[in-house]
């Protein structure tokens, strides 16, 4: 569990094809001292468990399903990755509950640089377009965003120049995939009301 608050910037160090599979390597500089081998990361809103560790950084696989439902396929060596690590019991919840659980993939069709802040334009699948609603949250490559407009295909969010400058977002360009998860109160919602 999560909260979209991106605690670093990582960078992909090196990257390993193991069948349809790949293992990324990830510096760390801030983060790398609490995480231990076993531990739950999110990689650009991906959670994942480290199983290798070393003095700058450390290792996660992301298997078949995981690839084919996020961007992390997209990756390449040189490449930042927003990272979070699990949300501890106690703590304040400063974003929303963000399970690390990506229900697909959308397209960014425009940046809108502000006086003060970016307007980001997305296009995601019109299959999820039910858990989306103005104000709502959602996380955007793990990073706890809001709605400020919805259509059929298409949503928009506001990133506030602290946002813009501790993720990855600063890097992304018109046509970039990135990974999204629906708020999941929606997703009880719908299949309590189908039962």
């Amino acid at each position: 569990m999560f909260t979209g608050i991106i605690e670093e910037i990582g960078k992909v160090k090196s990257i390993a094809q193991k069948g349809e599979a790949r293992v990324l390597t990830i510096e760390s500089k801030k983060l790398l001292s609490e995480i231990k081998i076993g531990d739950s990361v999110s990689v650009n809103g991906v959670c994942l468990t480290v199983f290798e560790k070393s003095n700058d950084s450390f290792k996660v696989e992301a298997v078949e399903e995981t690839i084919k439902k996020t961007n992390l396929g997209d990756l390449k060596v040189g490449d930042f990755v927003n990272l979070e690590l699990a949300l501890k019991l106690g703590e304040r919840l400063g974003g929303h509950i963000v399970q690390g659980h990506v229900d697909t993939t959308g397209v960014i069709k425009s940046i809108k640089k502000l006086h003060n802040s970016w307007i980001f334009e997305i296009k995601f699948p019109v299959e999820f377009r039910k858990y989306l609603i103005p104000t709502g949250s959602i996380a955007v490559d793990g990073i706890s965003l809001t709605v400020a407009d919805v259509n059929r295909d298409r949503f928009k969010v506001s990133i506030i120049p602290f946002t813009w400058e501790n993720t990855n977002i600063k890097f992304k360009k018109v046509g970039d995939r990135v990974n999204l998860e629906f708020d999941f109160f929606g997703k009880y919602v719908e299949n309590f009301l189908k039962q």
